[in-house]
């Protein structure tokens, strides 16, 4: 008995750990959620972003006196101490639940509420000095707290994935230059199509990604609006006059994002648009990498029976039943990933769909849902850059042997025969087995050096002889 505190809420009262830091209704959504497995703390920017908010919050009702200084001062103290990566184990409600994120700011709201009591000489659950309601969430509602930290975690988990993208972008690219004198064929609905060079391929890999960073940093600056001091729906009910300018200034110098209010704070109660923009734009990094990835197992497939232009590295045994054989699995792995993001995305649009009135319940599955697709995603392409792209090398002889042999060759003779006898030309090609250069010499419709200047890599690229 001397083991246990005792705590009481609406529903009932429950007995609790005597020396944990968490309360009541944090105790009651564990049982209530048993839903992924996944708690808050599996998400450090998510946890740090609550800290943050009821840290601008304390800060600012003791500025405008809402909160007596010293008890500002223990929750700013108790939220910095969580901000750098302190006691996040106590913040374990599973992050899919019901109550629009009301068990998450519970969470947060006792768990500072008791590492400031434990400041102020007191045992965890003497309320009676320092309330997780009236002191930690004082002109607060969930439902401005809640969206507002998931807006700086999504901001804060932005920067590393740029981060990595850009990467994967500087591997693309070193690539490109190392491939650029190595001349191929290109390829149009798998089928041969005109020449091109290794490098202009790896080069627009590295462009597309560039691309989408872009668009991820654009995207991102949607979320710098929050609705903080809004408190339940928008009309700031609980909050001390002049706290909410005061909320986002001290939000903005801790989290290092220039915050602004949103212009109607009832309409942004509700809305998860800027939600279902920025999962866009993973849809679409998703989209497009895996589409590179595509291409990345066919060019190296083979090594005997397939394209075989490129060499992926090899990085394990590819089957338990088939000696030698290593397969692309960096990429396909990259592939999966893509396709999660991509499934997300729909979940997020979905959620955001299902707002009523004057409050969107499912905020929890949109938080899930991106910082998920925002931490694998990050991890998958470090592991692309690392693992496969940094060290992937070309079959300069296969390139050319399969252009050489190939009926693209035509293309560069159609303005010097025109369209017609070029593609006769290929035709006998392909019936006869033979190369396109061999049928002309056979035919004699161009001399012999101009076959050669005409169908040198050089000229089919449009660049100067080297």
């Amino acid at each position: 008995m001397h083991n246990t505190r005792t705590e009481w809420d609406s529903i009932g009262q429950m007995k609790l750990p005597a020396d944990c830091l968490l309360g009541i209704q944090t105790e009651r959504a564990r049982q209530n959620f048993p839903i992924t497995g996944v708690p808050l703390s599996h998400f450090p920017a998510l946890v740090r972003a609550l800290a943050m908010v009821k840290s601008a919050a304390a800060s600012a009702n003791a500025e405008t006196g809402g909160l007596v200084p010293d008890k500002a001062k223990v929750i700013v103290d108790a939220c910095n101490e969580i901000a750098r990566g302190r006691h996040h184990r106590h913040f374990c409600v599973d992050m899919i639940q019901g109550g629009a994120g009301t068990s998450t700011n519970m969470n947060a709201n006792e768990v500072i509420a008791n590492l400031a009591l434990l400041r102020m000489g007191h045992l965890p659950g003497d309320y009676a000095h320092l309330h997780p309601n009236d002191d930690v969430n004082h002109g607060q509602s969930t439902n401005d707290v809640y969206p507002t930290a998931i807006r700086l975690a999504v901001l804060a988990s932005t920067g590393p994935l740029c981060k990595a993208l850009h990467r994967l972008q500087q591997a693309f690219g070193e690539r490109a230059e190392a491939f650029c004198c190595i001349a191929k064929v290109g390829r149009t609905q798998l089928q041969d199509a005109v020449p091109m060079s290794l490098g202009m391929e790896f080069a627009s890999f590295a462009t597309t990604v560039g691309e989408d960073i872009d668009r991820l940093r654009d995207i991102s600056q949607l979320l710098t609006e929050v609705n903080l001091g809004g408190t339940a729906i928008g009309t700031g009910v609980n909050a001390e006059p002049g706290y909410a300018p005061l909320a986002l200034q001290y939000l903005s110098h801790l989290s290092g994002f220039e915050l602004k209010q949103a212009g109607n704070l009832n309409e942004a109660s509700s809305d998860l648009g800027a939600f279902v923009a920025y999962s866009g734009i993973l849809k679409r990094v998703s989209v497009k990498l895996s589409k590179i990835c595509n291409d990345l197992r066919l060019l190296s497939s083979g090594p005997r029976a397939g394209f075989c232009e490129i060499n992926l590295p090899a990085v394990q045994a590819g089957s338990s039943i088939m000696p030698g054989k290593v397969n692309p699995v960096i990429p396909e792995v990259v592939n999966q990933v893509c396709f999660q993001v991509i499934g997300n995305d729909l979940t997020v649009t979905m959620a955001a769909e299902a707002g009523q009135l004057q409050l969107n319940a499912m905020e929890p599955v949109v938080a899930y849902n991106l910082l998920e697709s925002i931490r694998i995603l990050k991890n998958a392409v470090d592991v692309l850059t690392v693992k496969c792209v940094s060290g992937i090398t070309a079959n300069e002889g296969r390139c050319a042997a399969l252009l050489d042999n190939s009926l693209v060759l035509a293309t560069a003779l159609a303005p010097h025969l025109g369209y017609d006898a070029a593609a006769r030309i290929a035709k006998e090609a392909l019936a006869s087995g033979r190369s396109i250069r061999a049928v002309l010499k056979e035919q004699g419709s161009l001399p012999a050096a101009s076959i050669e200047g005409i169908l040198s890599p050089a000229a089919m690229l449009n660049e100067p002889e080297r």
